[in-house]
């Protein structure tokens, strides 16, 4: 249990108790067309867009703990760096594009490229991927220290807690409880490294207690390891959050300069995370648990009031992106999975299709999350699973140039998921083979997917030039 006292305490339930009523308020102005409960009609104005943006990318932050406290600064080289690269990326080539494009969601942007049976593949994987479990685990493990509650039903009271103003408010709730924590998250962090520095000693003196292999680039790991969480990253270019948040953009401009943004504000705060990892590194050696650094060195280093405002900051962090997961997992059911198959969509009860897809969502996230109970093998095996399935058909599908038949689009799309799983159980059963050690489970589906897609489209180059 964590070692919180009465203030503390008192602390947190207030900040939980602020999402709440931040939350229901919001939800008295939500208007009830589809676009204004999925997308906030659309209006989302810079300021709105960059701190919903930034607090949402950082969920996992007990996963942050954990990554940089095992491996050092090459949690900063995989999980920062990448994803600024691909994100600015992001911005200059698609953000526009989504905007303009007028959509709700991935899969209506490849039912417009390729059609439906497509569309429903992505609308699975996009399902998946946006499980809210590795949050619902880190939300259940943090009150389960907070309030000696067991660990399998403190991830369920993180369930009912985020539920009622989420159906309720839909977009907009979501869109204002992140603002509430982008502010809650960034305080916190910059206490607790102040904090460190006064009690432990300077950066430079932390840094020289910690293992050579933290201050390595590759953390005492392969390089394999290390190639596949910059491909990992490639799911900056399938994120539904980012895509979400584009169309709900009040105007194409906004959708780009918010997210280049969000990249400076994303610096910021990976540096006071890593360097919170690193503390804890050094000063707390003999962790046995790792996702437990960042509670632990709340628990050695903060005093009473202070220690209950750097809680409130890790539970922003993870909220943040659960109550945005369960939204995007629960719309995904909703318009992308059931509404798809309706005949007459037009027809069909948004907010209760919704209301069912959140329930279906938080139960399916309870179960990974109480049987996979670590954040990053969460997060490693839903992206090598995910990702090689929708990268291609994402960007042929904004860029015609690439694009090829429907057909192909399907058979690449079904032929690199299940590779990508024969492939991550066969690593799993098979010991020794240096083939299935040295190739990670999503580079090999990123290899097929790949080779179907660029044959095809050289294929038919040939023909043309032979016409």
């Amino acid at each position: 249990m964590a070692d919180l006292n009465i203030l503390d305490m008192s602390i947190i339930l207030a900040f939980l108790g602020g999402v709440i009523l931040i939350g229901l308020i919001a939800s008295r102005s939500q208007g009830k067309d589809s676009e204004s409960y999925l997308l906030s009609g659309r209006k989302v104005g810079i300021l709105l867009f960059i701190m919903t943006t930034v607090s949402t990318w950082y969920g996992g932050i007990l996963g942050v703990g954990e990554f940089t406290y095992r491996y050092g600064i090459m949690n900063w080289f995989t999980q920062g760096l990448p994803y600024y690269i691909f994100a600015i990326l992001f911005a200059l080539l698609l953000a526009k594009k989504i905007r303009v494009s007028g959509l709700f969601t991935i899969p209506d942007k490849i039912e417009t490229a390729y059609g439906k049976f497509p569309a429903l593949i992505a609308s699975v994987l996009v399902f998946i991927l946006v499980s809210p479990a590795p949050y619902i685990l880190m939300f259940g493990t943090i009150i389960s220290m907070v309030f000696n509650i067991p660990l399998f039903w403190s991830m369920v009271l993180g369930i009912i807690f985020t539920i009622p103003y989420l159906i309720i408010g839909g977009y907009k709730a979501d869109l204002y409880t992140d603002v509430f924590e982008f502010f809650i998250m960034f305080i916190g962090f910059a206490i607790v490294i102040i904090i460190a520095v006064k009690s432990f000693g300077s950066i430079p003196d932390m840094l020289n207690r910690l293992p050579a292999s933290h201050l390595s680039i590759t953390g005492g790991t392969s390089a394999s390891y290390l190639i596949v969480w910059y491909l990992i990253a490639l799911w900056t270019f399938v994120d539904p959050g980012f895509h979400q948040r584009c169309y709900a953009a009040k105007t194409p401009e906004i959708a780009r300069k918010g997210i280049l943004i969000s990249v400076i504000l994303w610096f910021v705060f990976d540096v006071l995370t890593t360097l919170t990892g690193l503390y804890a590194r050094a000063y707390l050696p003999d962790i046995t648990n790792p996702l437990m650094a960042f509670p632990l060195l709340a628990n050695r280093l903060i005093m009473p009031g202070i220690k209950g405002i750097f809680y409130a900051a890790m539970l922003a962090t993870i909220l943040s992106t659960l109550n945005s997961f369960i939204f995007l997992s629960a719309g995904t059911f909703s318009r992308d999975m059931i509404q798809r198959l309706r005949i007459n969509r037009d027809r069909a009860n948004i907010r209760i299709l919704t209301a069912i897809g959140v329930i279906i969502t938080s139960v399916i996230a309870l179960i990974l999350a109480y049987y996979y109970p670590s954040v990053v093998e969460l997060w490693y095996i839903i992206g090598s699973i995910c990702i090689p399935g929708l990268l291609m058909p994402v960007l042929s599908a904004y860029f015609i140039r690439i694009r090829v038949s429907n057909i192909i689009i399907s058979i690449e799309m079904i032929t690199s998921i299940i590779f990508s799983i024969i492939w991550h159980v066969m690593r799993i059963n098979i010991i020794g083979n240096v083939l299935l050690d040295t190739v990670e489970p999503m580079i090999a589906g990123l290899g097929i997917s790949l080779c179907i897609h660029f044959i095809y489209l050289l294929k038919i180059n040939i023909i043309k030039h032979i016409n």
